[in-house]
């Protein structure tokens, strides 16, 4: 599929997807998340890519938000199946079984927010702005905003920023647990680069459990999660980069891991 709002570029393992619609702030309409859909399915079954870096094109903008002009159009009927649409997306980008760094690199706002917190990790720039607006619009989050962000950073302090719709810098960001780590802007991507390389060097099916655990045991009471998590344990012993990684701790070397 041609991509006419975003791009894809793949090194190294690592697919760095941007949202490219500088002239519009990168903002989110329907046409933007039906190719990001398309976009992170197809990461999601191509084994040559183990890691994505997700970004916005330009220095102001990460995704400045969702298309204001597209959504004032919208009637009930198809209020409802736009903000679904948006969910899956997130869904899609969350259930990721390799690793995504949102690399938000200016405006987060809106939907841009919401895009940022699907991912598993959130590096910012030190000019980026973070917030849900939505209710000076006289909406609310319609992307998994009002879900995500409390169990981010807790009921008090979600309720605080969608109630108050202030955005907050990078900063503040970082102290509440919004985003996990501030790098000057021209440090960004080098430095979200850094990271995953990092990431690839560990056992690639003990990363993907790992993932999966944190997302569906997150959601279960604490004993469920807790069998869910032994599962997993459990299966990776019957892996050959379990017995790859102990016998390198153990020799003292580093570990070649095989994803098998």
């Amino acid at each position: 599929m041609a991509y006419e709002n975003i791009l894809r570029e793949d090194e190294g393992g690592i697919a760095r997807v941007t949202v490219d619609r500088p002239d519009k702030l990168n903002a989110l309409n329907d046409a933007v998340i039906g190719e990001l859909q398309h976009c992170f399915e197809a990461l999601r079954d191509d084994d040559s890519v183990r890691a994505v870096i997700l970004t916005g094109a330009g220095e102001k903008a990460f995704v400045a938000g969702a298309d204001i002009g597209e959504l004032a159009k919208q009637t009930p009927l198809q209020a409802r199946p736009l903000a679904q649409k948006g969910q899956h997306l997130m869904d899609t980008i969350e259930g990721l079984p390799k690793p995504v760094i949102a690399a938000v690199n200016g405006f987060a706002l809106g939907g841009g927010c919401e895009l940022a917190m699907a991912c598993h990790l959130r590096f910012a720039s030190d000019n980026a702005l973070l917030g849900l607006p939505e209710v000076t619009l006289g909406i609310i989050p319609g992307y998994g905003g009002t879900q995500r962000l409390p169990r981010l950073v807790g009921k008090g302090r979600a309720m605080e920023l969608i109630l108050s719709a202030k955005p907050i810098d990078a900063a503040e960001a970082h102290r509440i647990g919004l985003v996990n780590k501030v790098f000057p802007q021209a440090e960004l991507i080098p430095a979200t680069e850094k990271a995953l390389r990092k990431m690839l060097g560990h056992g690639p099916v003990a990363m993907r459990f790992a993932l999966d655990a944190v997302n569906h045991g997150s959601e279960m009471p604490l004993a469920d999660g807790l069998d869910y998590e032994a599962t997993f344990f459990g299966l990776l012993a019957a892996t050959d980069d379990v017995k790859e990684g102990m016998t390198a701790f153990l020799e003292k070397r580093p570990a070649h891991f095989q994803g098998h």
